[in-house]
């Protein structure tokens, strides 16, 4: 789950990371009060939306630039207001954009050098690391094409937490001293103490700066959370914003389904995420392009199958579906009866094959074949795919 920058700086102030004063507003008439929580003087209006990329997006409407620096508040409302409510087009958003609904005002700061600094989870490692540049400011997938050398990593003990000599090194790599050595080491120390209280997927800080009075401040954010571990934390779900979510995949919480859409036209119900991925792959090896991962997991039921259809057929771009069953936990019979109702519940004329294989699967080929519907069944995983593809294509 991702949460917008001003939410971040807020968990940020909670935890001790020292970042510039801000104040969020969701409507015009929140401005004023917003801005007068912030000194008179240089101010910056950041669109809040989950997508990089802000301050080189575009309006719709031609306006440039999702984040803005303003000589005064004055300035600032002006250019919130050109903002919220407007659809800004960035890199990562694609050409439909996401809607501003909120605007942050922050302090402008009086920047001596921008670093990088975040902390994730290494899978390899299964340990938290921390990752930082003393090239902050830009895209770290750049920075890691063209000088690497100008990347260093600290691999964090779960068990025994950030490690002094580890802070050090951090503060060292990132060539600081004096005022700002130690600036950085306390928040580097309440940042991972963040991070590891709140259970987060990933901390972001790009850029981390310091100024000329030797304060060392966390300017942008970006914070996204374990799923699994929402549960411990309500009130970090509910800084949840389902306006920033795809609907499909709203939907497809609510029946604990793992569902992410992409840009092909043929949809895949599958149980188990490596499966999925498989069968992702198998689709464009014989030249199709699957419309989304879908994963029901080991056990669904016959209802999460029916919605799994109905999400799926919510994508307009759809023209086939392959399902591909592997039946250890799950029964190929439950899938079998749960296609069966969902085809009759939602009138599907679209193209669709199904592979079954494993537990109760032959049970599942005679509901499939008794039922009277349309259904192409596939042999194997690769005969399965060939079919959906030619039949869409």
């Amino acid at each position: 789950m991702n949460i917008h920058e001003y939410q971040a700086k807020a968990l940020f102030e909670k935890f001790g990371v020292p970042a510039p004063k801000g104040a969020a507003a969701k409507t015009p008439e929140d401005f004023i009060n917003a801005l007068a929580e912030l000194p008179e003087g240089p101010t910056m209006v950041k669109s809040q939306i989950h997508a990089g990329g802000r301050g080189k997006g575009v309006f719709t409407d031609g306006y440039k630039g999702g984040v803005k620096f303003c000589k005064t508040k004055a300035e600032a409302r002006e250019a919130a207001t050109r903002m919220l409510g407007n659809t800004l087009v960035t890199a990562q958003t694609g050409p439909a954009g996401r809607k501003v609904q909120t605007v942050y005002f922050t302090v402008a700061s009086d920047i001596k050098k921008e670093y990088y600094l975040a902390i994730l989870l290494d899978r390899a490692a299964s340990r938290p690391v921390i990752v930082a540049s003393t090239e902050g400011g830009v895209e770290i997938e750049k920075v890691a094409h063209e000088t690497p050398e100008k990347i260093f990593k600290v691999v964090i003990d779960p068990a025994y937490g950030i490690a002094d000599f580890q802070v050090r090194d951090l503060v060292s790599g990132l060539g600081l001293a004096g005022a700002e050595a130690k600036n950085a080491a306390r928040l580097i120390r309440a940042l991972y103490g963040m991070y590891w209280d709140t259970d987060a997927a990933m901390v972001e800080v790009n850029p981390l700066i310091t100024t000329g009075s030797g304060e060392v401040l966390a300017l942008d954010a970006k914070v996204s959370f374990d799923d699994n571990a929402l549960f411990r934390h309500p009130d970090i779900v509910a800084l949840r914003d389902l306006n920033e979510e795809d609907p499909k995949e709203i939907e497809a919480s609510k029946h604990a389904l793992s569902y992410i859409a992409l840009d092909g036209n043929i949809a895949c119900l599958v149980n188990g995420a490596g499966l999925a991925m498989s069968t992702m792959d198998i689709i464009k090896y014989f030249g199709g392009s699957p419309a989304n991962f879908l994963d029901v997991g080991g056990g669904a039921s016959k209802g999460q199958v029916v919605a799994a259809f109905k999400i799926i057929l919510g994508d307009p771009n759809v023209k086939g579906i392959f399902v591909n069953i592997f039946g250890g936990i799950m029964d190929c019979n439950v899938i079998a009866n749960g296609i069966v109702d969902a085809v009759r519940e939602v009138g599907l004329r679209l193209p669709l094959v199904v592979r079954l294989e494993g537990n109760n699967v032959e049970a599942g080929k005679a509901t499939l074949a008794s039922s009277g519907l349309t259904i192409v069944s596939g042999d194997s995983m690769a005969d399965a795919a060939q079919k959906i593809v030619k039949l869409v294509a």
